[in-house]
């Protein structure tokens, strides 16, 4: 079975590890392209994660990528770094909230 970009989403609640994210209060838009592609708020705050699929009407950060590149980014498969210098990761907002943001979560 191959995995999608939704079902690394819907699980992201449920992985956050609030002690990770500390008193952190972020509103996070994903704009996720291509056929595994769609629009999602991250809303982390008091100790936990919501997702909700819809746009933010003003996210801290906003980032915008590929669905498959994402989920390559969420398991490792590939470098956020060179995928940011690369283009392949557009980022409108608080990069530093960003390159937080995966450490949040048990993969």
């Amino acid at each position: 079975m191959t995995v999608q970009a939704q079902d690394i989403i819907n699980a992201m609640p449920g992985a956050f590890l609030p002690a990770r994210a500390g008193n952190t209060k972020a509103l996070v838009q994903l704009d996720l392209t291509g056929e595994d592609g769609g629009q999602w708020v991250i809303d982390v705050a008091n100790g936990q994660c919501q997702v909700r699929q819809e746009m933010a009407t003003k996210p801290d950060v906003t980032v915008t990528m590929d669905g498959d590149d994402f989920v390559a980014l969420y398991r490792n498969e590939l470098n956020p770094v060179q995928a940011f210098m690369g283009g392949k990761i557009k980022v409108a907002g608080n990069v530093g909230l960003v390159m937080q943001l995966m450490n949040w979560f048990e993969r």
